[in-house]
């Protein structure tokens, strides 16, 4: 069942029940409010009657004569200590009833049954010693057939209003649940993996929140199978030139076309290629491993200072064989919560990057801010090329004099589980290129 129906359906049952429920405690008030409104009127025509016959007015006698000849108001007048009726303009049965049942039953009551026919009966002594007992009275037939028409016109206004309740029903919900349908198209889109096609669905609320978070979604899902892709296609490609390399001087030492110092040579060669991909594997399983493995990563209170001493140290020997002298600028103590090992290779790949790209000198800054830690990388080199920049970080990107390609894509790795960001851009107004780490304070 589709949820616009399950939607309407709902409603209309919530607004049955309601408009029930509404219903009958308005049909079962109505009959107490009919029968005190009745009393009222009894009461004042049972003062107009006594105020007649104490004027004792010749003029009012048509009057009175009018009001006694009524049959929809039964009077009975009696004598409450001998059982004596004086006066009754109803049936004598239903007389003698209530004057044998009035002072054990009726009296006090305001509705009385009689051989099965009810009154609304009003009664009030008319003698100074309470002995003499006026009764006005009106069948209740007359008040059950207004409650009827009452009820057959409410019955009709009931199903006016579940009409027109139901229509405003599904509209809204027409309203609610067709971004929704438009929504699963699109999500159906990405299931095929067709992301270029995913549109805007004009929504708002909740609803557009997760439409926009759909298509950011897609947007990224788009980014990341592009980047999958392209680094199969690089790891291939880094993988099979040394393998191509080392078959190629193993067969030809096999073959004996290589032999004394060819072969020496080309032993040494496929050693040092054998290097390399053991090095590229060790990179690309540690890049995995920080996706997705706790093991790897193990945090630790750390002193981000010294991390940054000990990158320059390590460094400091490649640097001096290049002449690139490595200084150190307003280096502020920071303590935060990572890996230190982690943190110190990413800041050992950054500097190295550095350092071979650098003319004569790499310069490392801190700056710290209220629960910010940056650390800057700045070097003197060509600076990073424009068409490069956005894709620097990705698996296998490779600048110039660039080894493996995995080392900036590792050390965004680390910095990211440690919870901090990392940037790269050209200096302005000056050479060269830089490296930002930014570190924040973790709750």
């Amino acid at each position: 069942m589709k949820l616009l129906y399950q939607l309407n359906a709902a409603f209309a049952t919530l607004i049955i029940v309601i408009m029930s429920i509404t219903a009958f405690f308005i049909y079962s008030l109505l009959m107490d409010m009919l029968i005190q409104d009745e009393q009222r009127q009894l009461e004042g025509r049972a003062d107009l009657l006594v105020d007649i016959i104490n004027d004792q007015d010749p003029e009012r006698s048509p009057e009175l004569s009018q009001l006694l000849q009524d049959r929809n108001y039964p009077i009975l007048l009696f004598d409450r200590e001998n059982d004596e009726i004086l006066f009754r303009t109803m049936p004598a049965v239903v007389a003698y009833a209530w004057v044998e049942r009035y002072e054990e039953e009726l009296i006090d009551q305001e509705v009385w049954e009689t051989m099965g026919e009810k009154y609304v009966a009003y009664d009030f002594p008319v003698s100074k010693d309470g002995s003499q007992v006026l009764v006005m009275a009106t069948p209740l037939n007359d008040l059950q057939a207004v409650q009827s028409v009452f009820a057959s016109r409410m019955i009709v206004v009931f199903l006016i209003g579940l009409f027109l309740a139901i229509v405003v029903s599904y509209v809204l919900t027409w309203r609610l649940v067709t971004p929704l349908t438009k929504l699963k198209e699109e999500v159906k889109k990405i299931e095929k993996r067709q992301f270029s096609d995913v549109k805007k669905v004009h929504a708002s609320g909740e609803i557009g929140e997760v439409e926009q978070s759909l298509r950011h979604m897609a947007a990224e899902l788009s980014r990341y199978i592009h980047s999958q892709k392209q680094f199969f296609q690089n790891a291939s490609h880094e993988l099979k030139t040394p393998l191509m390399s080392i078959q190629g001087y193993a067969e030809g030492i096999r073959d004996g076309v290589f032999e004394g110092e060819a072969a020496e040579k080309g032993l040494n060669v496929m050693v040092s290629e054998t290097e390399r991909l053991k090095k590229i594997v060790n990179e690309m399983i540690l890049l995995a491993k920080l996706d997705s493995s706790e093991d790897v990563y193990n945090p630790e209170g750390t002193e981000i200072s010294e991390v940054i001493s000990q990158a320059r140290d390590r460094l400091y020997p490649l640097a001096k064989e290049k002449g690139i002298e490595l200084r150190t600028e307003d280096i502020h103590s920071y303590y935060t919560f990572v890996d230190r090992e982690r943190v110190l290779q990413a800041m050992i790949n950054i500097l190295s990057n550095a350092v071979r790209h650098a003319e004569s000198s790499v310069t490392m800054t801190t700056e710290k801010e209220q629960d910010l830690y940056r650390v800057k990388v700045l070097d003197d080199g060509p600076g990073i090329p424009e068409e490069l920049l956005p894709q620097l970080f990705e698996r296998f990107i490779k600048g110039k004099e660039g080894e493996t390609g995995l080392g900036l894509a590792i050390s965004r790795a680390i910095v990211e589980r440690s919870g901090g960001e990392i940037h790269a851009y050209n200096r302005k107004g000056t050479p060269g290129a830089v490296f930002e780490i930014v570190f924040r304070e973790k709750e």
